[in-house]
């Protein structure tokens, strides 16, 4: 749609600023069960113009309501009581959250029609798998799975929520602050359901420079001094930790991780249902994500082949939520990446492409890296390539089921592969800290199951007979790749098994006809 189109071609800062403004007007209304849509509305109404509002299922059913003014949610806070202290007591936190309740329920028994809720999280695999089998092709599959697993417009919205409210908290310290989400929450590669990562940012100091410059005096806040700009956040977030787990309300499951790399607070943000990690804010974080942003932005069938790279990876074992050896989402997306930058022609830019597009107010020097790419998504050329998602996604794991990993490492400034800096298994440059691994967490095993599991999934794409296994009712295409290998009839993995072997055995026969320098070469090969 034409809607589309124009909200795809706003810049990642335009996008933000938009969101952010979105969430200042909405609040949360925990529901009734037994709810006149119209009658809440109308109610509301009296309070000023509601923009946009949905219902969600989340212990009961919520309403997200945005209005068009922020004035309004004065005006409805001025009209709402303090819980009666009568079995407990209360921290008289004013926030946004409310809990409306029928004062006659009873008058209420008319037949309600019941209310639209808009689901927060995405369907089973299992559920996935059959809606794959009627598709009419692989890149269809693919566009089902995005579909079903993406962010929709009101998670989005509820992600933000999330954030303003935990700024509300940090703005009684920092009135200037903002809480900013970065990550899958932003970089279009988040999946319903995952984690809400936040960070909070003292943003104003570029804003002030200019005026600094006018009078006679050097003027400046006296604020108190730290030995490391590390022991200053681990303060910061120690308080706003303590104050979510206090007076939250909501907020529970408050764990202050301050000795990490980079310290955090997590916590469960019960009335939106998320799980939230709250950083200090994380300028590199937040250029990746942008970055993302504009490569999932470029051309449809980016996202489309990380989610499905995502799903697979998952089902296989191959990624895992919790910390380890694995390989991280992240390191996949990248991986995705750089097998596009790969492709001829290819269908993304290089980072290094990007940065020669950038104008001066893309320039952004962090900490000693260069982090300057273009921000105007007008200025990228779109890609002359036209393989479909069908050829995309074999090819993918035909490139890393052979890949050298011994000697390569990938690089997405460059968009090609180079010697390895160092020995660890997989090596991907951080893209704007060019002296880091980003999957340096991953061991020898862990790659080499997942060499195994993408040489297997090329297998089956290649060998696959699709019209006879939608005869046969089979899982077939991107189905049959994300049921776990083994577990489909024994008969049909005997059946693969005597064909891989027939493969091998006429190999061998064709060396042995050859003679022994060209048999060396096979050997070499």
């Amino acid at each position: 749609t034409d809607a589309e189109v124009s909200t795809r071609k706003k810049t990642f800062s335009e996008v933000q600023t938009e969101r952010l403004d979105q969430a200042e007007r909405t609040v949360l209304i925990k529901c009734p069960s037994k709810l006149n849509e119209k009658k809440l509305l109308q109610y509301l109404s009296s309070h000023g113009n509601v923009k946009s509002h949905f219902f969600f299922e989340n212990r009961g059913s919520s309403a997200l309501i945005e209005f068009s003014e922020k004035g309004s949610i004065a005006s409805l806070q001025d009209a709402v009581g303090i819980p009666s202290a009568s079995e407990h007591h209360v921290v008289p936190f004013k926030s946004r959250l409310f809990t409306f309740t029928l004062k006659n329920p009873v008058s209420q028994h008319v037949e309600e029609t019941p209310l639209h809720l808009s689901p927060q999280c995405h369907i089973a695999v299992k559920d996935l798998i059959q809606k794959l089998c009627l598709a009419d092709s692989i890149s269809s599959q693919m566009y089902i799975l995005l579909n079903e697993y993406q962010l929709t417009e009101e998670n989005i919205k509820l992600r933000f929520l999330a954030c303003s409210l935990v700024r509300d908290f940090a703005r009684a310290y920092f009135p200037d602050c903002m809480v900013k989400p970065f990550g899958s929450s932003v970089n279009t590669f988040g999946k319903l359901g995952s984690d809400v990562d936040m960070f909070l940012d003292f943003c104003d100091t570029r804003k002030h420079a200019t005026k600094m410059k006018k009078g006679p005096f050097e003027m400046e806040y006296q604020m108190k001094r730290l030995p490391s700009e590390r022991l200053a956040t681990q303060r910061i977030l120690s308080v706003i930790g303590d104050c979510l787990d206090n007076f939250g309300p909501g907020c529970v499951n408050v764990q202050k991780i301050l000795n990490a790399r980079c310290p955090l607070v997590k916590f469960s943000h019960q009335p939106t249902g998320f799980q939230c990690d709250l950083s200090v804010s994380n300028s590199i974080a937040t250029r990746s994500s942008e970055l993302l942003y504009i490569y999932g932005s470029l051309d449809s069938r980016v996202r489309a082949l990380v989610f499905t790279i995502r799903c697979w990876a998952r089902v296989h074992g191959l990624t895992n939520s919790a910390p380890g050896t694995w390989i991280t989402n992240f390191s996949l997306t990248m991986m995705v990446m750089f097998f596009l930058q790969k492709r001829s022609p290819p269908i993304i830019p290089t980072v290094d492409q990007l940065k020669e597009l950038a104008d001066e107010q893309d320039k952004h020097i962090i900490g000693g890296y260069d982090c300057s790419f273009v921000s105007d998504l007008r200025k990228i050329k779109p890609t002359k390539n036209t393989e479909t998602l069908d050829v995309l996604l074999g090819e993918f794991f035909e490139y890393f089921g052979n890949f050298d990993f011994r000697k390569n490492s990938i690089n997405l400034r460059k968009g090609k592969e180079v010697n390895k800096p160092e020995s660890s298994p997989l090596y991907i440059w951080n893209p704007f800290e060019q002296d880091l691994n980003i999957s340096k967490n991953v061991n020898q095993p862990q790659l080499e199951k997942f060499i195994a599991m993408a040489r297997e999934s090329a297998w089956i794409l290649q060998k696959e007979d699709k019209t006879q296994q939608m005869i046969n009712k089979e899982p077939w295409g991107l189905a049959a790749l994300l049921i776990p290998f083994g577990k489909s009839n024994s008969s049909k993995m005997k059946n693969r098994m005597k064909i891989g072997s027939e493969t091998i055995r006429s190999l061998l026969d064709s060396i042995k006809l050859n003679n022994a320098n060209s048999q060396q070469k096979a050997v070499g090969k």
